[in-house]
C-alpha cells in the first residue's frame, strides 16, 4: 500500500469514528422508548396490584421506576437493570442499578422497585449524585396482608421509600442495600 493510499484509509476511518461513537451511546436508538414502554407497564401493574401505592405517588416529588432488576449469584453476584426517573408523571432521566455481591449464595431472580422520593431534599440529591447508592435511608414498604401493601404515616415521612414487588427466581429476598443507580443515555 503506498503512502497516499494509507494517508487516505487513515483519515477515512478517523472520519467515521465519530459516527460509530454515536451509535454507541444511544443516539438515534429507540432504547428511550423501549424503557419508557416497560415504565409504564410496570407503573399500571403496581397500581393495578397495589392500589395503596397511588398514594406514595401523589405524595412524591419524583419516582425511580425499574421495571426490571435481574441478580445472580455463585459466590460472586451480580444485578442489573435500567428504568427511568419521573417527575409530575413525566420522564426526565434513565439510570442503571448495578449492584455486586461476594458471600455464600447461588441462584437468580428478578424482580421490579419503585423508588418515591418523599422530599424535594432527596431527589435534588439523588439528582445531583454521579453515582448515588440505596443505604440506610431508604424505608421499605412491605406485601404485609395477602396482595396489599400499607404504607403508614412513618414510611410516608421518610426520605425515599421502596417498594419491591414482582419477584420471580431461586434467590432468597429481595434487598436495594448496596444497588448503584447512575443516569445513562439509553
Amino acid at each position: 500500500m503506498s503512502k497516499l493510499t494509507r494517508r487516505a484509509f487513515t483519515l477515512g476511518a478517523m472520519a467515521g469514528t465519530p459516527l460509530l461513537a454515536a451509535c454507541g451511546n444511544g443516539v438515534g436508538s429507540n432504547n428511550a422508548q423501549k424503557i419508557d414502554a416497560r415504565v409504564d407497564t410496570t407503573l399500571n401493574y403496581l397500581y393495578t396490584q397495589y392500589p395503596n401505592t397511588r398514594d406514595l405517588a401523589s405524595k412524591s416529588t419524583g419516582m425511580l421506576i425499574m421495571p426490571l432488576v435481574t441478580e445472580a449469584g455463585f459466590l460472586f453476584g451480580g444485578g442489573y437493570g435500567r428504568g427511568a426517573l419521573r417527575i409530575n408523571n413525566t420522564t426526565v432521566d434513565y439510570y442503571s442499578a448495578t449492584k455486586g455481591s461476594v458471600g455464600l449464595q447461588i441462584g437468580a431472580q428478578q424482580f421490579a422497585h419503585v423508588l418515591f422520593f418523599m422530599t424535594e431534599d432527596a431527589l435534588e440529591r439523588f439528582r445531583r449524585s454521579s453515582g448515588w447508592v440505596a443505604g440506610a435511608d431508604i424505608e421499605y414498604v412491605f406485601n404485609d396482608r395477602g396482595e396489599n401493601i400499607r404504607a403508614d404515616t412513618t414510611t410516608s415521612t421518610a426520605p425515599v421509600v421502596a417498594v419491591i414487588f414482582g419477584q420471580a427466581g431461586a434467590m432468597a429476598g429481595a434487598s436495594l442495600e448496596g444497588i448503584k443507580y447512575t443516569r445513562i443515555i439509553p
